[in-house]
């Protein structure tokens, strides 16, 4: 693997999401196998790095980000060799490797936790945890009004040895994921060992799970009691800051560039960007952009106060258009009102015309692409998919779901598997399956698999080819300076350095391109040497 220094900069980082990728071992389930075997995928489609979903032991109760065991793969995904083979193999191939971290809580199967259960209130092992007495005449009341992300207040009561009811413990997210208390040294010296566990193993890099929640205040107040202009109770502490700084200081002990994603909940510029100083993390998944829909003036305003503010500590941003959180960007830019706002229940199963989101999409990777900074490809973005809306209910298993008893549609209509080849289900998924993917696919999704779209000059697939390929031996991508130019209403068109220029036509009608002497890339054909609408063109 070739050690360029900052190589992240200027990457484009593929997630994967295991149990959604390749299945190696046929049950249905992708797996380290999988995605050892799909490798070459990757380097042919032209990421520099992988990231990849939590893969750690888990009893998945919110699909592996309830971790049971950060030293080990759980052995739905294969074993801690197989893993160590990946690293070894996508570095072969010049990918990196960047795997995800989940701080803020463990799976209640973690050891830490189960011998919480067994001491009782007051322990050293409870204090590793936010354990805490509840509120009203018998405790029966949670001790704060905090709600989960899931639905329902963030706290659960415990049976005590003796089998009555006792403290409460909590849990941003599902029941199964009690917070760590991170003013607990024992806490932060465990997460140190974790990280140069995987360092040990070659991985270059961290995505930080809920990157800024990990420090509460220790009175843990009403949110009702903050006032409306004062800082969270759960997030954005001075110690947060201070445990990125160790880790920045381990990672780079060890030679080469390593580099920490941050999942940051911020939106305030000046708070976000202290997250990014030279000695924290390197770059903060850009929120803001993904939900702006498409539209030209808010992606103008997106994209000028994101620069702005990574501009003051030198940072590079990121963007991204789908994750394993989000409604696929297709669908989204399918539909009438195009932005995003994590409320699934707001336009979840509103009319969604494909063909229009299909265009807008490819229009909008071309966009990414050509933004400073580093860009990010979710599974089945090169692909063209779109999210699947009616996921029977009995297989969902997003805890988003069932936590709101079917109020919020969850998240599995992302995370389906991936289609490889073949004109039916599994698609290739599991080569030699034993049993159902463990989400269904759509039958029209045969059109959309890596072989069907494979040398196909119009697919989405060869456009993320060739877009990705040029970007890497474009010395004005990744990194630099942006120039927007006057190009009217509803469109918007930059220049970088040495001449590129990207031109994208958010209006209805057709545009003239501005002057050129080569057209390197378009998203859609051209109409008689015009940009059509939701159309994107890369010029010299």
């Amino acid at each position: 693997m070739t050690d360029t220094q900052q190589w992240w900069r200027g990457a484009a980082i593929y997630q994967i999401y295991p149990r959604s990728f390749a299945d190696g071992n046929g049950d249905g389930v992708g797996d380290v196998a999988g995605i050892r075997a799909r490798l070459a995928h990757l380097r042919d489609l032209g990421v520099d790095a992988l990231w990849i979903s939590p893969w750690y032991v888990s009893p998945m109760a919110d699909a592996g980000y309830d971790v049971a065991d950060f030293r080990d793969i759980d052995p739905l995904f294969g074993t801690l060799a197989e893993a160590e083979a990946l690293i070894r193999e996508a570095h072969a191939m010049d990918l990196r490797v960047i795997v995800d971290m989940v701080p803020n809580h463990c799976s209640d199967q973690h050891s830490w936790f189960r011998a919480a259960l067994a001491a009782g209130p007051g322990s050293p092992e409870r204090a590793r945890f936010h354990f805490r007495a509840g509120r009203g005449e018998s405790g029966e009341l949670p001790p704060n009004d905090w709600p989960s992300h899931f639905g329902g207040p963030a706290w659960h009561r415990v049976i005590e040895a003796d089998g009555t009811a006792g403290e409460w413990y909590l849990h941003l997210f599902a029941p199964g994921q009690p917070d760590f208390n991170w003013d607990n040294p024992e806490v932060r010296e465990e997460f140190e060992a974790v990280l140069r566990f995987w360092l040990d193993r070659g991985v270059d890099g961290f995505r930080i799970d809920v990157a800024d929640n990990l420090v509460k205040d220790p009175a843990l107040p009403d949110l009702a009691s903050v006032p409306e202009n004062g800082r969270s109770p759960v997030h954005d502490q001075d110690a947060v800051h201070d445990i990125y700084r160790s880790w920045r200081r381990i990672a780079d002990s060890y030679p080469g560039q390593r580099i920490f994603v941050g999942e940051l909940w911020l939106a305030d510029r000046e708070r976000f960007a202290r997250y990014l100083r030279p000695d924290e993390l390197h770059t903060g998944f850009n929120f803001p952009f993904l939900q702006a829909g498409f539209d030209a003036g808010r992606m103008r305003a997106v994209i000028d106060d994101t620069l702005a503010a990574h501009a003051p500590v030198g940072a590079v941003p990121t963007w991204v258009l789908s994750n394993h959180d989000t409604t696929r960007h297709v669908t989204r830019y399918g539909r009438a009102d195009s932005s995003y706002g994590f409320d699934r229940r707001r336009l979840h199963g509103t009319p969604v015309d494909l063909e229009l989101g299909t265009r807008r999409a490819r229009a909008a990777a071309l966009l990414t692409m050509a933004l400073p900074g580093c860009v990010y490809v979710y599974q089945g973005d090169e692909l063209g998919l779109w999210e699947v809306e009616d996921i029977p209910e009995h297989l969902i298993q997003d805890p988003a779901f069932h936590g709101t008893a079917g109020a919020d549609p969850g998240r599995d209509g992302c995370r389906v598997p991936l289609p490889w080849e073949g004109d039916e289900a599994p698609f290739g998924f599991s080569p030699d399956a034993t049993t159902d993917p463990w989400l269904p696919q759509p039958p029209a999704w045969k059109d959309h698999t890596v072989a069907a779209q494979t040398g196909d000059p119009d697919s989405t697939l060869e456009l993320y080819r060739t877009a990705l390929h040029v970007r890497r031996a474009e010395p004005a991508l990744g990194g630099g300076e942006l120039t927007w130019l006057d190009a009217g209403e509803d469109v918007l068109a930059f220049t970088r350095p040495g001449g590129f220029t990207c031109v994208v036509n958010f209006s209805e009608r057709a545009v003239d391109l501005p002057e050129h002497h080569e057209r390197l890339l378009a998203s859609g054909p051209l109409d008689h040497g015009r940009l059509p609408s939701a159309t994107a063109a890369w010029l010299r």
